[in-house]
């Protein structure tokens, strides 16, 4: 298919300025932020590595990490199907469909003991890499926007935390890495909830806006069944003091950081 015979109303095209591989989104629901190219940035484990992006929302995470790897494959799931069929079409456009399978569907149903036809059906620890970028707030908390697809991917109305983290550790091999983002707020509760699942954290960065300031997300990492042991990195600042972004934030954009 032409580009044009990819898009639908109200969709575009954005650069995602790595490798030449580029994004559909539609501006009036919800389009990825700067957490989810940390996040893809963040990330590390086996190049040529099976890998699932919970919530993918429009396939943002694992298009960065594929665009970073040749030998890797992806499935990610995502409960609005709008959004799931515009990450299907950015695999097709970017010429990875047989590395990015999309599925539409809802996370709980990986763990459920009883699959009802139609479900997701994902073999337990099939896969060395998790990601998710999930939504931050509870479900009454915080300020809630008008428009139900925006509103999913911020509040907890399809999917808990714990879920993200139960399914996680579901899909992973021993030894397999889950990389998230979240609010430093909900840390406690996130490292409470890995450990409960055999998810270990291993790695912890915080991102400020600017030195000094207090963080606004946090970038963790965990090993199944991994041993005890922290690594606590360098807070990355994403502004310098006269407002340009700095470059170690710009180094994560040019994908120089990246592990994957």
């Amino acid at each position: 298919m032409t580009e044009n015979e990819l898009l639908k109303d109200g969709e575009r095209i954005d650069d995602l300025q790595c490798n030449g591989f580029r994004i559909i989104q539609n501006p009036a629901h919800f389009c990825f932020g700067m957490d989810a190219v940390l996040l893809a940035n963040f990330t590390s484990g086996k190049k040529s590595g099976r890998g699932m992006d919970l919530g993918t929302g429009t396939g943002i995470i694992p298009l960065l990490m594929l665009a970073k790897s040749k030998a890797a494959s992806f499935t990610a799931i995502e409960i609005q199907e709008h959004m799931a069929d515009m990450a299907a079409r950015s695999a097709e456009l970017n010429g990875i469909s047989d590395r990015l399978k999309v599925v539409t569907g809802d996370i709980c149903d990986i763990f459920a003991k009883d699959k009802t036809e139609g479900s997701v059906d994902i073999p337990r620890e099939s896969c060395e890499i998790v990601t998710s970028n999930p939504p931050y707030i509870v479900d009454n908390g915080g300020l809630q926007n008008p428009k139900d697809s925006i509103n999913i991917a911020r509040h907890e109305i399809m999917v808990k935390l714990e879920d993200i983290v139960r399914a996680a550790s579901f899909l992973l091999k021993v030894g397999g890495y889950f990389s998230m983002v979240h609010k430093p707020f909900r840390m406690a509760e996130a490292f409470a909830i890995m450990k409960k699942y055999s998810l270990e954290p291993k790695r912890l960065q915080l991102v400020q806006p600017r030195e000094g300031s207090e963080p606004s997300v946090f970038l963790v990492e965990a090993v199944k069944g991994g041993k005890s042991g922290l690594k606590i990195l360098p807070a990355l600042n994403v502004y310098n003091a006269d407002g340009s972004y700095t470059e170690d934030l710009l180094n994560v954009y040019r994908g120089q950081y990246g592990k994957f």
